[in-house]
């Protein structure tokens, strides 16, 4: 299942509680990082929404540009390509180990007190960074195209930040006066380690509605997860799909993905929406810091133009074109890369048991070659996500190679919705 950075966001929970003890945060919802230059009140900047995931670009120290997610869920600046350290020229780096969600060792990682990041005219002269030692996200196989890192609370808490989803573009205003929100609806928020929180109705599989508190998680690129209630794990719905889930900061993670009836947003609900169940003893058990429920990402969000004020403890939603989207989950069940350095070749990395993919004996490792007799070369990762999500029943003629190109094969997968 082509789902697998549901849980790479469970990566940064730990991170800034560790980073934390090493370096001095502003604790203040609004504090302010970046500054616009000379008197500018706005900008348009224009982001790339690469499977649920908007990556924008920066400079840092004065090089770049380099393709950082922007992301809500994550409470500290986060270098994850290391081999940035040779050109950015950061000084007085420590050392440092990370723990995290995940079955695996602790982390190695470098903490930088202080570098100097651009996002447009908008400058940060010196915000501090965790620079990761291996990237064991791998963010740049998943997008298909090179990603160095996360930039999260410092943006969001210096501007108001609308996100048009449907034109890819976020707006950028200054703090000083409040968003004029002309239709839609609007939901207060919490700001706890730096990052947003809501309340929202959720009806549950077995018909039971409750109030749950997420993470609002724009680095996330799934519906929904649900992680823990009442200090136990949710109860998984019936038709599921056992799933690995992604990774976290120390190794994988496992669950299920079922669908929930519903979810409420303000005046707007969503009906029949994907959603996750990480294992209780990789994830829930180990949400210490802030007792919430669960995590809302990207698949929710880009359903709204969505206008996020720090500073006022508020989010605004508006609908946009994708609102009455169904929720679909892949339904090859193959977990895909693109191969490094050209990102143009697709590897299959995970065969989902009882799957199509399984059921034509795909193996992990085998390379697609061609889809409907377009090379893969010439498409992204967006659109072979978006073909595998598109319709029950729907073929591919796959070509593929395996064993280091000694085999040639030609199958015809059928998508089949699994939940």
């Amino acid at each position: 299942m082509n789902m697998k950075l549901i849980f790479r966001r469970l990566k940064y929970v730990s991170v800034l509680i560790l980073l934390s003890a090493f370096i001095l945060l502003p604790s203040s919802a609004s504090a302010q990082y970046f500054q616009f230059e000379g008197q500018r009140k706005k900008e348009v900047i224009p982001f790339k929404l690469v499977k649920n995931l908007m990556i924008i670009p920066l400079t840092i120290n004065g090089n770049g540009p380099y393709n950082f997610v922007l992301d809500t869920g994550v409470g500290l600046f986060l270098i994850t390509d290391p081999k940035l350290m040779d050109t950015i020229k950061i000084a007085h780096l420590r050392s440092i180990k990370i723990t995290g969600f995940g079955e695996g060792e602790e982390l190695s990682a470098f903490v930088a007190p202080s570098i100097k990041v651009r996002v447009g005219s908008a400058v940060a002269q010196s915000i501090p960074a965790a620079i990761l030692k291996n990237d064991v996200f791998e963010l740049s196989s998943y997008a298909g195209l090179p990603i160095h890192g996360i930039i999260g609370y410092e943006f969001f808490s210096s501007f108001i930040v609308k996100i048009s989803y449907s034109v890819s573009v976020i707006t950028i205003y200054r703090t000083d006066k409040p968003y004029v929100l002309r239709k839609g609806t609007m939901i207060p928020i919490t700001i706890e380690e730096k990052k947003p929180y809501m309340v929202t109705e959720i009806m549950l599989s077995n018909g039971e509605k409750i109030n749950a508190k997420l993470i609002i998680d724009t680095g996330a690129g799934h519906p929904i997860s649900l992680e823990t209630y009442k200090g136990k794990p949710f109860e998984i719905p019936e038709v599921n799909i056992a799933a690995n889930l992604g990774v976290g900061l120390t190794g994988a993670i496992t669950g299920y993905v079922g669908r929930v009836p519903s979810i409420t947003l303000g005046k707007y609900k969503l009906e029949n929406v994907i959603a996750s169940f990480p294992s209780h003893s990789s994830v829930g058990s180990r949400l210490v810091t802030v007792d919430r429920n669960g995590n809302m990402g990207n698949n929710i969000l880009k359903r709204f133009d969505v206008v996020f004020d720090y500073s006022r403890l508020a989010i605004y939603l508006r609908p946009s074109t994708f609102l009455k989207e169904p929720f679909e989950h892949d339904m090859s069940g193959m977990e895909l890369a693109s191969a490094a350095p050209e990102y143009n070749r697709v590897v299959v990395t995970r065969v989902e048991p009882f799957s199509p993919a399984e059921y034509l004996g795909l193996q992990k490792d085998d390379e697609i070659v061609s889809i409907n007799f377009k090379p893969v070369k010439e498409m992204t990762m967006q659109e072979i996500d978006n073909m595998f999500r598109s319709r029950n029943d729907r073929s591919f003629i796959i070509d593929i190679v395996r064993n280091k190109g000694k085999e040639h094969e030609r199958v015809i997968l059928t998508l089949a919705r699994r939940i």
